[in-house]
């Protein structure tokens, strides 16, 4: 992968006490900042706070290298000073547990296994405006947490593609049961299942249950366009819900268990209509062209703006702790 670096560039607001580069791949960007904080980080991020929230309008993300943090409690605050009022991980569709307040561990999935690129509670009414994340102990290999522009992923997908996925839409669907992906319960926060329905009616959720099954199928756009910057960028997690991205053993093994209607998680077109193998294909293969990973450092924090930016992980070897916090913009 061919990154390009500068430091010749311009920024809405400058930052103080830092050194600040632009690391550019196939259209994502991110703003390296290296902070002279002399330790005392929390003054800096005070000082900083609008430079850091105009680097992720105009570039999407920034990393904070050497950042200071050491308490897990700080990095929610931090977020809120950058970004807004902190929030639950509620409605859930993968696993991780609760840190401290409103901070959580990134989603645990085994270190051998990539998580594909996508944008957080795409498939939601309720996702995060930003989110935060803090490398509180970097693996020995690998572990990075890529990102891929948004926009960019729309500009270079198929205009064919795109026209049928913004007239259709996205239909997420989901089966929760106890031992096979998450619960009701791990997935909406509750063992009230009268909460789960108030919920779900709501948010225009559809529920059916079979004792204590639940499936629920969610219609959601295939595209957005940015409330800050009007830029128009891909926001989905279609690629990501979709059984055709499991290997062929999981997918057989799942399909031959619960059937297709029984699938913990799937995706369509807004109509029920199946996506194809090809328009899969395409999806992945514009994110792999766009993504840019920067290697962590043990106490770097990475701030994405979750419309704009779209976000994975690499395997990794070794322990690895980084750590989430979700915020959303009051205005």
């Amino acid at each position: 992968m061919t990154t390009t670096i500068r430091t010749d560039f311009d920024l809405d607001q400058s930052f103080t006490d830092a050194s600040v580069e632009l690391l550019e791949h196939h259209g994502t960007r991110l703003v390296r900042v290296s902070p002279r904080h002399g330790g005392d980080h929390r003054a800096w991020f005070t000082a900083n706070a609008a430079a850091l929230r105009s680097a992720m309008y105009r570039h999407a993300a920034v990393m904070v290298k050497g950042s200071g943090l050491a308490e897990q409690a700080e990095l929610a605050q931090i977020a809120e000073e950058v970004g807004g009022r902190t929030l639950e991980y509620n409605e859930r569709s993968t696993p991780r547990s609760r840190v401290t307040g409103k901070v959580y561990t990134s989603t645990e999935y085994p270190a051998d296994q990539s998580i594909p690129q996508h944008n957080e509670s795409a498939y939601s009414n309720n996702w995060p405006h930003n989110v935060f994340f803090f490398c509180a102990l970097a693996a020995a290999t690998g572990g990075e947490t890529p990102v891929a522009d948004s926009a960019a992923v729309l500009e270079r997908l198929p205009a064919d593609l795109v026209a049928r996925f913004e007239d259709k839409g996205i239909l997420y669907t989901r089966t929760y049961r106890t031992g096979m992906g998450l619960s009701w319960q791990e997935g909406f926060q509750t063992d009230d299942k009268a909460q789960v329905e108030s919920y779900c009616a709501a948010q225009g959720i559809e529920t059916a249950w079979d004792g204590d099954l639940l499936r629920t199928r969610q219609r959601r756009p295939a595209t957005a366009v940015h409330p800050v910057t009007g830029r128009k960028v891909w926001f989905n997690q279609a690629h990501l819900f979709h059984v055709g991205a499991l290997p062929e053993a999981v997918r057989e093994g799942l399909l031959e268990i619960c059937g297709e209607d029984g699938l913990p998680r799937n995706a369509y077109l807004g109509d029920g209509t199946p996506i194809t193998q090809d328009e899969l294909a395409a999806i992945q293969g514009v994110y792999a062209e766009t993504t840019l990973a920067e290697p962590w450092d043990t106490g770097d924090v990475l701030m994405i703006d979750n419309i704009l930016t779209s976000h994975g992980r690499r395997p990794f070897t070794g322990e690895r702790k980084v750590l989430v916090a979700m915020t959303r913009r009051e205005a």
